[in-house]
């Protein structure tokens, strides 16, 4: 017998992440790794949890922490970022939250609840892999979304149409994205909810990074702009996924959705379906943690993440041969890096790994095509400076030996 032979006919679709795989390397000593989307662990508030973790388990708080919980979340968390949302330009209450494990899972649960086989999903091109990862599961169609929507929603009804379904929604973080780094003007989310509005699908906002911005104006989130031309949260469309793993902690797997509704009405039963809830003693400290110095933590992290932002932007410059690109980030974690054409990133990276002892993930896994082979991601929020002035050195050494 081939167990395998059993398997649902979608989980062909499903791939290792190449990311977590390079996490592996994480626990090598020698190899300076800008792999990870990962947070500082220094920069975790452990006390702070610490603290937070001994109330939840206190005698008259234990019986709460430990038993099973409701399904849309912990009362007093989903109150705080509904506050949270309202500073935002989201005035909204806790009915319109739901509190997920990770942001990741509210990625799967929104496939889940939009995708039929042969759907179109409307994508950044690159986008995140962890999306592309949810969403393959419930075997859509990708196409490419254009935020200057050049083209038509006819001609990307057309073709959902084609394919034998409907575009569902159009997939975004409009803010310090992963992997490229790079943030949506006012006008491109502007148009990004014109065209949504012209297919009448669906639009999910990714913020995992919003709170990391360490230069230039904020930009209201795509749902705020939505919320303040048709006046009621219920009758919107955009779908904010919001994530404490960037800013607090990211082992305690606490993500939250903010919509209308009807949309986290149904997300509840598929949570119930999925997991149940969200593991309360999480929760707990969270918003504990949360409700105590969110803003001034946040902003001793972009003071650190943005002079690592700066060290790597001037050690590419410095190193880098020509004909070498990259991105030159607001916020977030990350610079994306353009090869000259024919070069590959898969291949450079198995060459650097052998000998300069440095990681970064190839840019090909962050298209749904496998297009993009000469691009590459850098994450500068985990490695100090030091590692990163070392590590550049050695990445410019490894491209200028390719390209000679």
């Amino acid at each position: 017998m081939k167990i395998d032979s059993f398997f649902a006919t979608r989980n062909s679709r499903m791939k290792a992440s190449e990311i977590r795989e390079l996490l592996k390397l994480l626990d090598q000593p020698d190899v300076i790794s800008f792999a990870g989307g990962i947070p500082d662990p220094a920069l975790f508030p452990a006390e702070k949890f610490r603290d937070a973790m001994a109330v939840a388990l206190s005698d008259g708080q234990h019986a709460l922490s430990l038993q099973y919980s409701t399904s849309e979340g912990y009362p007093p968390l989903r109150q705080w970022i509904a506050e949270r949302m309202t500073q935002l330009g989201v005035p909204c209450g806790a009915d319109n939250i739901l509190i997920t494990s990770g942001s990741q899972q509210a990625l799967d649960y929104l496939g889940k609840l939009f995708l039929s086989p042969g759907d179109t999903a409307l994508v950044g091109w690159p986008t995140y892999l962890g999306a592309l990862g949810a969403f393959n599961a419930y075997e859509p169609r990708f196409d490419r979304l254009d935020p200057m929507g050049n083209r038509s929603a006819d001609e990307l009804r057309a073709e959902a149409e084609a394919a034998g379904g409907r575009v569902k929604f159009s997939y975004l973080s409009p803010d310090f994205a992963n992997p490229t780094g790079i943030t949506l003007s006012l006008e491109e989310r502007q148009k990004v909810l014109a065209q949504a509005e012209a297919l009448d699908c669906v639009v999910i906002e990714d913020a995992a990074y919003q709170s990391l911005r360490y230069e230039g104006e904020d930009i209201p989130p795509i749902l705020a702009l939505e919320l303040a031309e048709k006046g009621d949260l219920d009758q919107c469309r955009t779908i904010y996924c919001g994530s404490f793993s960037k800013t607090l902690s990211p082992g305690l797997r606490i993500g939250w959705v903010c919509a209308a509704r009807p949309v986290i009405d149904q997300m509840v039963l598929l949570k119930q379906a999925g997991d149940l809830h969200t593991a309360t003693l999480n929760q707990m400290a969270v918003a504990h943690v949360a409700a105590d110095g969110f803003e001034e933590h946040t902003q001793r992290l972009c003071a650190h993440y943005k002079a690592r932002r700066d060290r790597m932007l001037a050690a590419l410059t410095r190193h880098m041969p020509d004909g070498v690109d990259w991105t030159h980030p607001e916020g977030g974690m990350f610079v994306w890096m353009t090869l000259p054409a024919g070069m590959d990133g898969a291949d450079l990276l198995a060459t650097a790994l052998r000998d300069e002892k440095v990681a970064f993930v190839p840019g090909g896994a962050f298209y749904p095509d496998d297009d993009g082979r000469n691009t590459l991601r850098l994450n500068f929020s985990s490695p100090d400076q030091v590692q990163i002035d070392e590590g550049i050195a050695r990445l410019g050494r490894v491209i200028t030996e390719a390209l000679a």
